[in-house]
This record gives structure tokens, sequence and C-alpha cells, in this order.
């Protein structure tokens, strides 16, 4: 298991990103998308690993609520 920092953003439609709720989290996994797999309430959208080695997947309902998790090693 790994040691992850995650910054999880919830954007909903009404608000965006500009109104986005921000919150820090500390995690062991096995990688970033077996931790999104068990605990997120929408499925994954999209993942992308950034040239910083950053994991970001995306989560969403198909109607405009999005949850951003952004791993950090």
């Amino acid at each position: 298991m790994k040691e992850y920092e995650v910054l999880v953003q919830t954007i909903n439609p009404c608000g965006g990103e500009a109104h986005d709720k921000k919150e820090f989290l500390e995690v062991e996994a096995e990688s970033p998308e077996a931790y999104v797999k068990a605990n997120a309430a929408y499925p994954i959208m999209d993942s992308v690993v950034k040239s910083d080695g950053d994991v970001v997947i995306t989560t969403g309902d198909g109607k405009g609520n999005f949850v951003k998790y952004i791993f950090t090693e």
C-alpha cells in the first residue's frame, strides 16, 4: 500500500469551480483508481497522470455534479 495526499474537489452545476468544496485527506491505497472505486459516490469519468506525477481522477453523475481527486505521493 502507498500513502497519498489527496485533494478532493466537489463541484456542483450551480456554483461551478468558483464555489467548489475542497477537502484534504491522507490515505493509504493500492492505487489512486482503487481508492476512488471503493470510496467515490460517482463512477470514474477520466483519469490523467500529470507531468509532475500527480494523478487526477474525475468522477461525475452526468448531470453536472463532479468530484475531482488529485493524488500526490
